[in-house]
């Protein structure tokens, strides 16, 4: 059965301020798949989110999101102000439904109901009417991630989501999502410093560095000059 192209690169070329950080990248996203996105500090992995995102329009090429793909649940970098953001959990996982809330002033009971189903399937349910500063780093990002859930409809983007989480929390965060890839179906974009990871739950890598990208499934980035660099076998 041929999978649906949720979103897909044509010949882009990524920049800011007349400085080129992507050029001639093509690459496609698939219904169920699972790409990390790896490689050097500075080589252009936040401007290629911030690209897929809608965020930065391309220098050059076409990214096309299909309309299967509907609206994309993100899950950004937090900064230490989110971190003390003052308010319950049930208000932040649904602020996920703002954009489609348009000018509704109140949630639909739909959106709490699902709100509530989300935080139950990440293990959160009892910590709904907690203030969200209070908690754990692991707990945070789950709750950051049931908000995702309630804006994602078939794909979810990532930006390092185990930073600064302990390792056994982050290895808690990538069996859920690997749940939510396998068993929900979602599609998942997710750049991470985290290699040995990223290549035991990815399908697919997209590698970028020194002007150069890479793209193919794990085991061809494994077999590639970038892959070969990081030695060994997928764990």
């Amino acid at each position: 059965m041929d999978k649906e192209t949720l979103l897909s690169c044509r010949d882009v070329s990524l920049g800011y301020e007349g400085h080129t950080v992507w050029e001639h990248l093509t690459f496609s996203v698939h219904s169920g798949e699972y790409l990390c996105i790896v490689g050097e500090n500075g080589s252009g992995k936040s401007t290629l989110l911030k690209s897929l995102l809608g965020l930065l329009p391309p220098l050059k090429g076409v990214i096309r999101r299909s309309e299967a793909a509907g609206a994309v649940g993100y899950l950004p970098q937090q900064t230490q102000a989110q971190r003390d953001f003052p308010a319950t959990v049930s208000e932040v996982v649904l602020s996920g439904f703002l954009s489609a809330r348009g000018r509704r002033f109140f949630y639909s009971a739909a959106e709490k109901s699902q709100a509530l189903m989300h935080m139950g399937k990440l293990g959160i349910l009892e910590l709904k009417d907690r203030c969200y500063r209070e908690l754990s780093g692991g707990q945070q990002q789950r709750v950051l991630l049931a908000r995702a859930l309630c804006a994602a409809r078939r794909l979810l983007i990532l930006d390092e989501p185990v930073t600064g989480l302990d390792p056994a929390a982050a290895q808690d965060l990538y069996r859920t999502l690997a749940y939510l890839n396998k068993n929900e179906g979602l599609a998942i974009v997710m750049v991470t410093h985290d290699l040995q990871s990223a290549l035991q739950y990815a399908d697919t890598v997209l590698y970028a560095g020194q002007g150069k990208w890479f793209h193919g499934t794990t085991a061809e980035y494994l077999a590639s000059p970038y892959g070969r660099r990081f030695g060994g076998e997928r764990t």
